[in-house]
């Protein structure tokens, strides 16, 4: 499959909207930098938001609250086995994500282990979890009761699913490595031809979400686990089904063209890293700073400017720590270096 065909004349608003994702995407400061207990709310609330969002695009009915307190065990009986089968693998599945994608690798045999996963404690698909099709499948739109209204396309067939499939992981594998595709690219080309393929009996667009935030993840993307791609999938339900259909129509032909789905995908990640960022804002960062880090930032809103040494004095905080905390400020672009070596003084932005 020449996949770099199709990506080589990528409309320039399109290459404007990658700029703009990588700009936030420099200005987010990685976990380790901010107060990790604040970090871990934020990111289990995002695992219970994603968990619903992505369960209920394929017509499950558990709202957020329900997962929440799923999650705390308290006992659920109104809703149907399956719904919550489906929510505890979707959730523990992404957990291991946002906690372990450094060590996953990208490979045919963890797309089917992730599938495995995903649907462990699903009963009805015991036979099949973490298995290529065996039987032909089609893709359907689900409305907001759960109900199929309509086949949105027919899927690869399941006797070239496995060849489809290892050309698929190959070329995206490679294309990673390689480096001279943007990553957004390559990602959103995979999810587009994944979805096409459909490998699996069920159980496909939830892994394809598990999927992105693994991507984007193993990208560079750090926010990822801060704010949830899932929910701004399901927010834009109807233009997710509309441009896949558009895009998929043409994937076999020789125009193939993935334009529209593409640039649904890239300003679905522009709006999450838009929304990263504001959690960086003057009325979130206090929550995402530690104590000490917290101490330097009011100490500088009290003065016009300060050495480290003076914070050190009137923060009451180590002088090694105050350098740490100005470093995460400066990257925040919270506060501003004046002068250099032992002249060097601090303001707030």
């Amino acid at each position: 499959m020449n996949y770099n065909k199709r990506i080589k004349n990528i409309p320039q608003n399109l290459w404007s909207l990658i700029n703009q994702i990588d700009e936030l995407k420099g200005r987010w400061v990685g976990g380790a930098t901010l107060n990790p207990q604040a970090l871990g709310r934020l990111k289990r609330s995002v695992l219970v938001t994603s968990t619903g969002a992505s369960t209920r695009i394929e017509g499950a009915k558990l709202s957020d609250e329900d997962i929440e307190k799923m999650m705390r065990g308290l006992s659920m009986q109104k809703f149907a086995d399956r719904d919550k089968q489906e929510v505890q693998g979707y959730y523990e599945l992404l957990e291991n994500v946002f906690n372990s994608y450094e060590k996953i690798p990208f490979s045919e045999s963890t797309i089917k282990h992730l599938h495995r996963e995903l649907l462990k404690y699903v009963e009805k698909d015991k036979l099949h979890r973490g298995e290529y099709k065996k039987i032909e499948n089609k893709v359907e739109m689900i409305d907001d009761a759960g109900k199929s209204i309509g086949v949105l396309f027919d899927t690869t067939p399941a006797w070239l699913t496995p060849k489809e499939m290892q050309e698929l992981v190959e070329w995206t594998r490679e294309a990673i490595g390689l480096k001279e595709i943007h990553p957004l690219i390559i990602i959103a080309n995979f999810l587009v031809e994944f979805l096409n393929v459909h490998p699996f009996q069920d159980g496909n667009g939830r892994l394809s979400r598990v999927l992105t935030n693994l991507l984007l993840l193993q990208a560079g993307y750090a926010y990822v686990p801060y704010v949830s791609h899932e929910k701004l999938v399901e927010d834009n339900k109807a233009d997710y089904y509309l441009v896949l259909r558009k895009s998929q129509k043409t994937l076999k032909t020789e125009k193939a063209d993935i334009t529209p789905w593409l640039e649904f995908f890239l300003r679905i990640v522009l709006t999450q890293s838009q929304q990263a960022i504001e959690l960086l804002s003057k009325e979130n960062i206090e929550k995402l700073l530690s104590p000490k880090q917290l101490a330097v930032w009011q100490y500088l809103q009290t003065v016009s400017e300060a050495t480290p040494g003076e914070i050190a004095k009137h923060a009451k905080v180590a002088r090694p720590t105050v350098s740490q905390a100005l470093d995460t400020l400066l990257r925040l672009k919270k506060v501003e270096r004046i002068g250099q070596g032992r002249t060097t003084r601090y303001k707030k932005i």
